[in-house]
């Protein structure tokens, strides 16, 4: 089977296929910036079953269809209508999405995501995780959930906690966008490879010999990157790691303040916009996600909380806001940082029992 001849074993919302030595998945919702389905996680983890067994796919790539990104995030909409009628989705589709997030990366043979456009929420996800991640010139990366009464989930904070100094309570805090250079700085990304250089590494990789090892895929990328690795938020390190060094959001906003500065007034007016309760809620889980050995079990943490999310008034206002009337205007409950008391907070954190996240 030659990249040209590829045989589709998934089409339609997701097509996967093999090319050459190639095991494909494209994210098929060009329309919609490739935003997940619940369908679209499940025919994800079938090609994963198929890829995995078939010694003919020596690597793996994800990819998206259309110009615009990998993936904008999960279907948001659909999220919404269910919490609307007290529904279940939310509980079936982010147990099978987190236990994929955790498959990613642990998936046995070199998995390489090409992290083009716009690539958001759910599609960090799926991408993020995996072995080998390419950002470009056009990236833009961002997890800004707390701009839906929300927290990053799919592993973010796993992901946040990782990155350096406080640049992941940043991103996390502020659901600000990184390029391709700071996607790598922030430990998202590892190589930025110019968009009109996809086609030609995409071609060498459906050309890598059998049994490649994920160090040759490494080599094979780079031979494609530009090198770079740190991006304009880099440069503001020093103050990030100053103003959000706290463990509580009321001296991280009190920072900013003291601060004074353009930047430090430009953050403070993009936490301002945030639920109050979402932010208190990423801040713990990012100093949570700190002490944890392991991904899963910053996904078990961040099941419970999406559970409680999902049944909260300030995740269903924080969707109506940028999605559905999209009047970008939400009525936060409670509508100040101050407000937010722990035992509003508790209930996130707390153990679930039998719906509780567990990985095969």
């Amino acid at each position: 089977m030659t990249a040209i001849a590829a045989a589709a074993l998934i089409e339609g919302d997701l097509i996967a296929q093999r090319e050459g030595s190639c095991g494909v998945i494209r994210l098929n919702r060009p329309k919609a910036i490739n935003a997940v389905t619940l369908e679209m996680f499940r025919d994800v983890d079938k090609a994963l079953d198929a890829f995995e067994v078939d010694p003919a796919v020596s690597v793996i790539l994800l990819e998206g269809a259309g110009e615009r990104g990998l993936c904008a995030g999960g279907d948001i909409r659909a999220l919404w209508e269910s919490s609307k009628v007290k529904g279940d989705l939310g509980k079936i589709l982010w147990r099978e999405e987190y236990i994929l997030n955790a498959r990613i990366k642990k998936f046995p043979k070199p998995y390489v995501s090409f992290m083009d456009g716009i690539v958001m929420g759910g599609g960090v996800g799926l991408s993020a995780h995996s072995s080998h991640r390419v950002v470009t010139e056009k990236t833009k990366l961002a997890m800004p959930e707390v701009g839906l009464g929300f927290f990053p989930d799919v592993g973010g904070t796993w992901l946040l906690s990782h990155s350096p100094g406080e640049i992941g309570t940043y991103f996390g805090l502020t659901g600000q966008t990184m390029n391709g250079p700071d996607a790598i700085h922030a430990k998202f990304a590892d190589a930025v490879v110019l968009s009109a250089k996809l086609p030609a590494l995409r071609e060498a990789l459906t050309k890598v010999q059998a049994g490649i090892t994920s160090s040759e895929v490494k080599t094979l990328i780079a031979g494609f990157a530009t090198g770079e690795t740190a991006g304009p938020v880099a440069a503001t390190q020093d103050k990030i790691d100053r103003w959000f060094a706290h463990d509580r959001m009321e001296d991280i906003i009190a920072a900013l303040q003291r601060d004074g500065s353009e930047l430090a007034l430009s953050t403070l007016k993009t936490l301002n916009e945030k639920s109050p309760r979402g932010m208190v809620v990423t801040l713990k889980l990012l100093r949570l996600a700190r002490k944890s050995s392991s991904l899963e079990e910053c996904l078990v943490r961040e099941y419970r909380a999406a559970l409680e999310v999902f049944a909260s008034d300030d995740f269903r206002e924080g969707v109506r806001a940028a999605v559905i009337d999209k009047d970008r205007s939400p009525k936060w409950s409670p509508p100040r940082v101050e407000d937010v008391t722990p035992e509003m907070v508790a209930p996130y954190f707390a153990e679930i029992g039998i719906d509780e996240l567990k990985f095969p």
